[in-house]
């Protein structure tokens, strides 16, 4: 492996960056911005740094922009430090004492990365990398060809470099990879033609239908996968989610001991089954009533989205016509205060301009606070809207949970009517069913099944009153914070308006104070 034997392993600090972007020069002109302003890592755009005996790779995350870096050559032994390079697109980690492929899980804009020459046994860790085009990983330790379909999932994959591997001494090496990776170009430096890649079509057919097969089966799964993780989303987005099913009812016994033991009396299974129809009937009108909510919430937001940016648009596009007017004016003006001779006729005319500067500033002002005035009654109407159907469907939706304790009410009493006649039957000796021990366990005394009964209807009770809880804290929540951010936004657009009418004022003061300094000197 490449070693800089002469050289102190050293470390990436700043002195060594700066002096790497000062030394690139006019390639990317970070030189001149080094020597004129001194050195901003973040508009450098490529990095060279090979041949410095690197050890480990550190204090990149200022060069946020760079798209080309250049790390070969060096000692490195751990692929770190990248996290913050987003942008990355070209990486040159080449020549180094790398055993493992880590360290590029944020690097999503990859498309050439070379790890030639290292110490790699494993292609692995690579997933982050969807654009990755160019992988050379020639000169490495991989020794298992089956590591090669691990690339198929590299749409855009197009130039492979294995060459000096253990794998490129097996003899199928090249057709295994060209029937493996049927979109490759390019193979070790050798364009692929079209004659290898039927031929290794053909050799490894059966394979490789088999794996597009489990591969088509995974990307479904995946895809389903998917859908119902953005439905979940959809249903949280409305508060309803696990409202379309049973889940509410099911959750009301995953921890209730005693109701479980209770579903085992006769009688209470067909009492069980009738409670919950009608119980999972009601979680059913609240998730579809809640989807129904929040298309009227999306739709009252986008409607005041659509309004604010109609005004902003109408409000710009006078301010921008106001503006237009005042500078065909402005340079006219100061191209006739260079070509006056008079000082009394300059000061007259300055004197001018600057009532039309300080007019164009008030008519700007105006423009602002008329649009703050039609934002706010916008804003008001917008609140009031969105916190009616805010209340209306949290009182729907506590009307339809009433409904569910209810329910649980004439189930408890039914149950428990059920248990004092099999208590009663217990009593007599009447009782034909054999009951488990456990729940016979329940019936030495009125009290202890009361109780059994009581505790198994508290918990439903507990269960249905949380769901209601989270619902109303969660849509409050929303409507809440919603509404805060649009008024923040709304003060923060007023803000930087304000700020930018009152910079291009002191503008074109300056400039015509520069003329007036000039102009009295003359």
């Amino acid at each position: 492996m490449h070693q800089l034997c002469d050289m102190e392993p050293r470390v990436m600090d700043d002195d060594m960056l700066k002096l790497a972007v000062g030394e690139q020069g006019p390639r990317d002109e970070a030189g001149q911005l080094a020597k004129q302003e001194g050195i901003l890592f973040k508009d450098v755009l490529s990095l060279q740094l090979d041949f410095q005996n690197i050890l480990r790779i550190d204090n990149l995350w200022q060069f946020e922009n760079l798209r080309k870096l250049q790390l070969d050559n060096n000692t490195i032994e751990k692929i770190e430090g990248l996290e913050k390079l987003t942008r990355l697109v070209w990486l040159d980690l080449s020549f180094n004492n790398i055993e493992t492929i880590e360290g590029l899980d944020t690097l999503v804009n990859l498309e050439d990365l070379s790890l030639f020459n290292n110490r790699i046994a494993k292609i692995d860790s690579l997933d982050a990398l969807v654009k990755l085009q160019v992988l050379s990983l020639g000169n490495n330790r991989i020794g298992n060809l089956m590591n090669i379909i691990y690339l198929r999932r590299f749409k855009d994959l197009r130039t492979l470099s294995l060459a000096g591997n253990p794998i490129a001494a097996a003899e199928d090496y090249r057709m295994f990879i060209c029937a493996y990776l049927p979109d490759l170009v390019y193979l070790d430096f050798r364009r692929i033609d079209d004659h290898t890649k039927e031929l290794a079509e053909v050799k490894h057919q059966y394979s490789t239908d088999e794996l597009k097969h489990q591969e088509n089966l995974m990307q479904a799964r995946l895809e389903d996968e998917q859908a119902r993780r953005e439905e979940l989303e959809e249903h949280k987005a409305a508060f309803v989610e696990n409202l379309n099913g049973s889940f509410l009812f099911d959750s009301m016994y995953a921890e209730d001991v005693e109701g479980s033991k209770l579903a085992s009396l006769p009688g209470v299974a067909e009492l069980m089954e009738t409670y919950k129809d009608k119980f999972v009937i009601i979680c059913l009108n609240i998730f579809e009533y809640g989807l129904k909510q929040q298309e009227k919430r999306k739709a009252e937001l986008d409607t005041f989205n659509e309004r604010v940016q109609e005004a902003v648009q109408e409000n710009q596009a006078q301010g921008r016509h106001r503006t237009a007017e005042f500078e065909e004016k402005h340079l006219l003006s100061l191209s006739t205060i260079r070509g006056e001779s008079e000082l009394t006729d300059i000061e007259t005319k300055i004197a001018d301009q600057r009532e039309d500067i300080a007019e164009l500033s008030n008519a700007l002002m105006t423009l602002e606070m008329q649009l703050v005035e039609q934002l706010e009654e916008t804003i008001n109407m917008f609140e009031r809207n969105i916190v009616d159907l805010v209340e209306l469907f949290i009182e729907n939706v506590q009307s339809l949970m009433a409904q569910c304790r209810d329910l649980e009410n004439h189930h408890h009493e039914k149950l428990l009517e059920i248990a004092i006649n099999i208590l009663e039957k217990i009593v007599k000796g009447e009782l034909d069913e054999d009951l488990p021990d456990d729940v016979r366990a329940l019936f030495v005394d009125k009290d202890t099944i009361v109780n059994a009964v009581g505790a198994s209807h508290d918990m439903h009770l507990l269960k249905i009153d949380n769901r209601e809880d989270e619902l109303v804290t969660r849509v409050n929540s929303w409507c809440t914070h919603l509404v805060d951010k649009i008024h923040k936004d709304e003060m923060t657009r007023n803000r930087r308006r304000v700020k930018e009418i009152i910079q291009y004022g002191d503008h074109v003061q300056g400039e015509l104070d520069s003329l007036e300094c000039g102009d009295i000197l003359d």
